[in-house]
């Protein structure tokens, strides 16, 4: 009966494991600015423009613009500034076209430290924006243009605090595709003191600043890194600010805040004891939850309640008190998200009812008196492979109530019986044939719930008839010590100490 442990103990893990997976790489990508465009589009996602000049042609026309900014830059006299910004716009308008290597071939010339100097303090703010815009688009190309910026960095980040907003953001733009490269350069950025000032930028009331700021923040956040998150909700205003703007009917700046607690919660204890104890977040990522439909918007709220709910049982109830509307409204939630047509939301949604079902009984009866049960019997039969495995924790979970004193879980037999009634166990068998060893240990645990807990001692009938016996008997011999040693308790248990031996 180590259904219920087994997922309890994965559920951390598969919280810090987004960076890992497609999905990640979707949302948060480097981002290219171009004309007129806002933060909202994706390197990965570009629509390349028509060219028809030949690549000589645009390497002269990127070769004359670097050097026209040199002469803008040692220019000295009444519009020398306005030189400069009309060498920065030029370049800069090549620099958005991602159809041909504009950013190598301005290396090459020695970009970098012109775009240093017109980013000085003291120059005009028009300058400054092109200057950055400039840096931000070379910052979203590949991983040795991007490592380009780094004698720009110390400027980028004090002009979040001492330049105006517009400027700001720019800058905000360009670091956040820095910290998207890795963490070398996430690393670096924390230590030469990005965090607080980006940070500092979420308690403005403008929306483009504000969705700019949690862009970068969460990339800066992203993966393993506890004190930078401790250190993010210890400035102050940021949890409020959190809160405020998730409120907000803003989808796209909702979503970006979103993705800011999902990184916040991942990997540190602290934040996500700040956020749940200190604060009604969970109440506020519920109702969001409820009204949002975009598949955009869906996946950081649910990653962001699952990394919560991927605490200690306490944790979730504490938050999550059966019979309060907020649970009620979380399941119901929850099983939208099982309907959607998207496999990413059903998984995501299996995931977070993995970790409500982990919880007290009570929470167990909850989901099971819900729609919720109907849906993932469904999808444990008919959902692709990934969705199965997720569901199967689900289901093992509803099986078995917390261990008790003893440290051993006990059955909740009227769950089991339901679910083996409406033919969940076949399900668990396919994955016991599956190649993915941790799916197999899954359906091995959950087949020993049914041998040994099924009234009247039908369990072993019930996995003869599903074709389980052949299953369980593909361990026996097996490299893994443990499937082979519980493969071969299970035979020689249920099925007789000599059984196979004959053959």
């Amino acid at each position: 009966m180590a259904v219920g442990n087994a997922a309890v103990q994965r559920r951390r893990q598969h919280a810090v494991s987004v960076a890992k997976e497609r999905r990640e790489a979707t949302f948060r990508a480097k981002r290219l600015r171009r004309e007129g465009v806002s933060l909202d589009m994706d390197v990965e996602s570009d629509g390349a423009m028509v060219i028809e000049e030949e690549p000589s042609v645009l390497d002269a026309q990127m070769g004359y613009a670097v050097e026209e900014l040199k002469l803008a830059v040692s220019f000295k006299g009444n519009d020398e500034v306005q030189k400069k910004v009309n060498a920065l716009r030029e370049l800069r308008r090549l620099l958005s076209r991602s159809e041909f290597p504009f950013v190598e071939i301005s290396l090459k010339r020695g970009v970098i430290p012109l775009l240093g100097e017109c980013l000085k303090y003291g120059s005009e703010d028009e300058q400054l924006l092109e200057a950055a815009w400039c840096l931000t688009n070379i910052a979203a190309g590949k991983p040795e243009e991007t490592k380009a910026l780094l004698p720009t960095l110390p400027l980028l980040i004090a002009h979040l605090e001492k330049s105006s907003l517009s400027v700001a953001e720019q800058c905000a733009w360009a670091l956040g595709n820095v910290a998207a490269e890795g963490e070398e350069l996430k690393d670096l950025l924390i230590s030469q003191g990005a965090l607080r000032p980006l940070g500092r930028m979420m308690l403005s009331d403008n929306g483009s600043t504000v969705r700019t700021a949690a862009w970068a923040l969460s990339n800066l956040l992203k993966g393993q890194d506890p004190e930078a998150a401790t250190k993010l909700l210890n400035i102050d205003g940021v949890v409020d600010a959190i809160l405020r703007h998730l409120k907000k009917s803003d989808i796209e700046l909702a979503t970006e805040v979103a993705w800011v607690v999902v990184h916040l919660s991942m990997g540190s204890d602290v934040a996500t004891s700040v956020l749940l104890m200190q604060t009604n977040l969970v109440q506020v990522l519920v109702d969001r939850l409820a009204v949002s439909s975009s598949l955009q918007s869906l996946i950081p709220l649910l990653r962001s309640l699952g990394n919560l709910m991927a605490g200690d049982a306490y944790t979730t109830n504490v938050v999550l008190v059966p019979g309060h509307e907020i649970t009620d409204s979380i399941i119901r939630s929850l099983s939208k998200c099982l309907k959607s047509e998207h496999r990413f939301l059903k998984k995501e949604a299996a995931w977070v009812l993995s970790n409500i079902a982990a919880g007290s009984v009570a929470h167990k009866q909850l989901i099971c008196k819900s729609e919720a049960v109907s849906l993932l019997l469904q999808l444990l039969t008919a959902a692709p492979f990934d969705i199965k495995k997720e569901v199967a924790y689900v289901l093992g979970n509803l099986c078995v109530a917390p261990a008790d004193g003893s440290g051993r879980p006990s059955l909740l037999l009227d769950h089991l019986v339901a679910f083996v009634r409406n033919g969940c166990l076949r399900g668990f068998i396919a994955l016991v044939r599956s190649p993915d060893l941790e799916a197999a240990r899954l359906g091995l645990h959950f087949i020993e719930l049914v041998l040994s807990g099924m009234p009247n001692g039908e369990g072993p009938k019930l996995v003869d008839e599903a074709d389980g016996i052949e299953a369980i008997e593909r361990f026996q011999f097996h490299e893994n010590d443990d499937l082979r040693m519980m493969s071969n308790m299970l035979v020689d248990c249920y099925f007789g100490e000599t059984y196979g031996l004959d053959e």
